[in-house]
């Protein structure tokens, strides 16, 4: 079964409101007005607007985090329907480092998916290992257990309606990158796991690569079997860096 493939920005806490714009006229001007592959971008919330309102037709725009909550007296949060009223195609959820710093657990991420899903978002499941986990051989189970907290809670078919982004969090920000052997291990561990619940839907179901990806090695990366594109961090913060992993996401759309 054929799927697209997403190569998605994470900014992070990144950029300004000039930034934005340099950024949003270089996608603008260098991605091609027919692409077979998708494009997101996930900006600061208070950046959303001048992205959503700024973005080429087939730019996908997307939240970093959501609240659990759909309103109420949680001050600081923004919800699945605020960003659905703005505009968003898609957000994060359960990223690592919101993880790690913020100490989301596997039910409140799986919350927070549910949410997204309520009000037509896309949602972005991130899921991965630290590298003491991997070490101690527990990749797998750390990994499955990310995903069935959120499975348990939304079933099999509505997951299906978002994507999981692995991302091993010894290769956020470090330099180190995954091998395209070590993702795809990954990669079609969690499919075939999906498999067991409904075959069709764990074949349909994207799952991206997220660990210092780039354009020197999206390539090789993208072209294993179960991987279906990037969630791009570092390298999504110039144009000219994130064209450079689009091309490489051109190329095996097309089959080059």
């Amino acid at each position: 079964m054929s799927r697209k493939l997403l190569v998605a920005g994470n900014w992070k806490m990144h950029g300004s409101l000039a930034f934005v714009r340099e950024m949003m006229s270089g996608l603008s001007s260098q991605l091609p007005a027919q692409i077979n592959y998708d494009v997101a971008v996930f900006p600061v919330y208070i950046h959303l607007h001048e992205v959503i309102t700024s973005k080429s037709t087939h730019v996908a725009c997307g939240a970093q985090n959501l609240s659990e909550y759909d309103d109420g007296a949680v001050t600081g949060e923004v919800s699945a329907k605020m960003l659905a009223d703005l505009g968003c195609d898609m957000v994060l959820v359960g990223h690592s480092e919101r993880r790690v710093r913020n100490n989301e657990n596997n039910e409140e991420v799986a919350k927070k998916f549910a949410q997204a899903l309520k009000f037509g978002l896309t949602p972005i499941l991130c899921v991965g290992e630290s590298s003491v986990e991997r070490q101690n051989g527990t990749t797998q189970t750390v990994v499955w257990q990310q995903i069935k907290a959120v499975l348990d809670l939304v079933g099999i078919t509505k997951l299906a309606e978002g994507v999981i982004a692995y991302e091993p969090v010894w290769a956020i920000g470090t330099g180190e990158t995954a091998s395209a052997n070590q993702a795809q291990e990954v990669h079609q561990f969690i499919r075939s796991q999906l498999a067991l619940n409904d075959d069709t839907i764990a074949r349909r179901i994207r799952i991206l690569y997220g660990g210092s990806c780039k354009g020197s090695n999206a390539y090789e990366l993208f072209s294993m079997p179960d991987v279906d594109g990037g969630l791009i961090g570092g390298a999504s913060l110039t144009a000219e860096d994130f064209m450079a992993i689009c091309q490489q996401a051109d190329r095996l759309s097309q089959g080059v």
